[in-house]
C-alpha cells in the first residue's frame, strides 16, 4: 500500500512525506503524526496547517478527520499551536 491510499492522505501530502524519508504507511504509523508534521513543517514545507495534522493522524487511526476525538483534536490544536 502507497501512503496515497492511506485515508485522508492524497499524492500532494505522499509526495511531501516521501520528501522527508516517510515513504510507507509503516514507517508514518512508527513516526506518529506530530513526528511526521514536525519533519515536514520544518523540511518541506513551512506552511502546513492544522488540518495536515489532524489528516496524518486520521490516516494512522485509519479514520477519515473528522471523526477524530474532540480529546486527541485539543491534543494536536495544543501541539500545533506550540511550534506557531
Amino acid at each position: 500500500m502507497r501512503i496515497a491510499e492511506m485515508r485522508n492522505i492524497g499524492v500532494v501530502n505522499e509526495a511531501k512525506l516521501v520528501q522527508v524519508g516517510i515513504r510507507t504507511p509503516e514507517a508514518l504509523i512508527e513516526l506518529g503524526a506530530e513526528n511526521a508534521f514536525m519533519e515536514v513543517y520544518h523540511l518541506v514545507d513551512k506552511g502546513s496547517c492544522l488540518h495536515l495534522l489532524y489528516a496524518l493522524e486520521g490516516a494512522i487511526q485509519d479514520i477519515p478527520k473528522r471523526e477524530l476525538s474532540e480529546r486527541r483534536k485539543e491534543e494536536l490544536r495544543n501541539f500545533y499551536q506550540q511550534i506557531n
